[in-house]
């Protein structure tokens, strides 16, 4: 055995991935479960678009900001701890935001919302380091990743069936449900996987040098890019599809839901082909196709926007942009965990605050390019292409995948 997952029964490894899937789930529903309600809100409290991707852009930065203090910390108390405490916080945020009467208060509660759903993907992904190295961290990650690239694709269905029975206010609800439920089932059945004797953060090793340690590492940096511009081509989508496809296409909340689940096939079917693929020819093999397709697709969506294409000409195209992100979302993960297995906590939540951070940061830019004409096809895949390109870049030009290591066994 090389790693202590390794004897881990497979019943119990099962039951793992179940509860750390449900936990990284967290704040990808937390950020996207409302987005079906963005023209209701806009109409309730009488307000701009832009004003209310603000409150996504919030919460998307509350939840990269708090990823960089769990990271860290859960490298130096354990991963319990945190996990458990920031949680909490999640339960009070989510009531918050249900009881929230004015716009200024309700982003505020995102904010925090989003810091306390930061411990669910960062200690999940620290917890599989713990245990896995080498190719099976590789399958193991692929199951979050799965986990990480669908939930925010299914989280808007999951929302507009909600809409069906409730107010928008009951969706902050069924968060606050959610993560108690994660809370008792952490406490119950996860483990502490980080002993003392490994909590290396004593005596001379700081915050600081832990975090200098990791961004010294050229590979790190490059895919750090990388998914750092793939969450905010999907977060450019995510933030302004509800506006396209109900107020530019007419759907309803339950077509545009149904939009989601497709696109989430996309994700799913690029998340377990990159995950074989990478364990057979490395995962920075996978990116170069991968991120090459992002440019590719998104870029067909403003051709076919141009053309006058109409719905199939953005949903089709739209379809392989998010298989692309399906394929690249494990590959980051993999690259960048299996290089950092003493700073896991430090390496994810590093990642964590760049997805997050960089997207609440650039998803905006859509209401921006489009407040005179309203949101469209083409002000959506601008950002996307963009985005696309910069990923391109950074994997020839700062990891340079003939360079890498292959992983270990």
């Amino acid at each position: 055995m090389l790693h202590p997952g390794d004897s881990i029964p497979g019943r119990r490894r099962t039951l793992y991935i179940i509860l750390l899937g449900a936990l990284t789930a967290l704040g990808p529903f937390t950020i996207d479960l409302y987005l079906p309600a963005f023209p209701v809100l806009e109409a309730d409290f009488d307000t701009t678009a832009a004003a209310i991707q603000l409150t996504l852009t919030g919460t998307m930065i509350g939840f990269g900001l708090g990823q960089l203090i769990v990271g860290p910390l859960s490298d130096k108390v354990g991963r319990r701890v945190p996990l458990l405490s920031v949680t909490a916080l999640h339960v009070l945020a989510s009531l918050g935001a249900a009881l929230a009467p004015t716009l200024e208060l309700l982003s505020l509660a995102r904010v925090l919302q989003g810091a306390g759903a930061a411990a669910g993907g960062v200690v999940a992904a620290a917890i599989v380091r713990d245990l896995f190295g080498g190719r099976r961290l590789v399958v193991m990650l692929s199951r979050l990743a799965l986990v990480s690239g669908v939930a925010p694709v299914l989280a808007p269905l999951v929302g507009s069936a909600l809409l069906l029975v409730m107010p928008w206010r009951g969706v902050f609800v069924v968060l606050a449900v959610y993560g108690a439920v994660m809370l008792l089932s952490a406490t119950i059945l996860l483990p502490e996987t980080l002993p003392p004797a490994r909590r290396h953060d004593r005596g001379s090793v700081t915050i600081w040098q832990r975090y200098r340690s990791v961004l010294r590492d050229r590979v790190f940096i490059g895919v750090l890019i990388i998914g750092g511009m793939t969450f905010s081509g999907l977060f450019s989508y995510l933030s302004s599809s509800s506006f396209l496809f109900q107020l530019g296409y007419g759907f309803d909340p339950q077509q545009y839901g149904m939009l989601f689940a497709v696109n989430s096939l996309g994700v799913v079917l690029g998340v377990q082909t990159a995950s074989r693929l990478a364990a057979r020819f490395g995962p920075q093999w996978v990116m170069a196709g991968s991120t090459g397709v992002l440019v590719v697709a998104a870029s067909a969506i403003i051709v076919a926007d141009r053309l006058g294409l109409g719905i199939w000409g953005t949903v089709v195209p739209l379809f392989f942009f998010m298989t692309a992100c399906g394929f690249t979302f494990p590959c980051v993960q993999v690259l960048a965990l299996d290089r950092h297995g003493k700073a896991a906590g430090t390496a994810q939540s590093i990642m964590g605050f760049t997805n997050f951070g960089v997207a609440g940061v650039i998803s905006p830019l859509v209401g921006w390019l489009a407040r005179d004409a309203g949101i469209t096809a083409t002000t959506m895949a601008s950002v996307m292409v963009a985005c696309g390109v910069v990923a391109v870049l950074s994997l020839w030009f700062v990891v340079r995948p003939r360079t890498v290591e292959r992983l270990a066994p």
